[in-house]
């Protein structure tokens, strides 16, 4: 890897950047327990954004990992998981919002703790997005990484796993994304106390293609070409 920038989220933060084509963003949950819910945007055309339904039939998998590709409603590849040592990334479960992390945790806002806050998915969404002159109806479906969720026969969601102390998840940009993450709990968390499980981020400047393990698919071959006819005024 070619390191070009590194840090540590607090659990209960929100965090954005645009990564350039070909480029690498690694999440590492540093202790353990860590939620990273992410969102990607077209950041030429913020009205293309990731697209849950589409990333999940088009690959015919409920959870997310190594080889997966992440797709924009447009049927672009935003990214590829070149390396995933978890195994198992949500992408149904969706948020959490102020009024269950009050029910659960109890309220606790920036005046009375600063960073320490009990700080809700639903809002540091919003927050960051606000810096792009996006809102509400922007926020999609995200994807909860470091979360393995099961479904019972019934239909009904549990987290079953909240991470790992050292798992880290790689993902190769196919195109400019804006990335738009926070580091607050899983909407189906049964955590007595707010977490305080750190997020690492590794930025990786090497630009590199989508590796083969993301490409084993001819859906995301296909995927690969309109990312290619996307970028053919460029002559790439």
């Amino acid at each position: 890897m070619e390191t070009v920038y590194e840090t540590r989220l607090p659990a209960g933060s929100h965090w954005s950047l645009v990564m350039r084509r070909g480029t690498a963003l690694t999440l590492t949950d540093a202790e353990g327990g860590a939620n990273a819910a992410v969102l990607f945007y077209n950041p030429e055309n913020l009205l293309e954004r990731y697209n849950a339904p589409d990333t999940l039939k088009c690959q015919h998998t409920f959870r997310l990992t190594e080889g997966h590709c992440l797709y924009s409603d447009m049927g672009r590849i935003f990214c590829g998981i070149e390396k995933d040592t978890f195994g198992w990334h949500d992408t149904v479960c969706g948020v959490s919002n102020a009024s269950l992390i009050e029910k659960q945790f109890g309220a606790l806002n920036y005046q009375q703790a600063r960073n320490a806050r009990h700080q809700n998915g639903y809002d540091s969404f919003l927050t960051e997005l606000a810096k792009y002159g996006l809102g509400k109806r922007d926020i999609a479906a995200n994807i909860n990484f470091f979360a393995k969720v099961a479904a019972s026969d019934e239909g009904e969601l549990r987290l079953i796993e909240r991470g790992k102390p050292g798992a880290s998840v790689t993902l190769r940009f196919a195109m400019d994304t804006l990335v738009v993450l926070h580091t607050c709990p899983h909407p189906l968390s049964e955590a007595s106390r707010y977490p305080t499980a750190p997020l690492a981020i590794t930025l990786d400047g090497k630009r590199q293609p989508l590796p083969e393990i993301c490409l084993a698919r001819a859906e995301n071959q296909r995927g690969l070409r309109n990312n290619h006819l996307y970028y053919l005024s460029e002559g790439v």
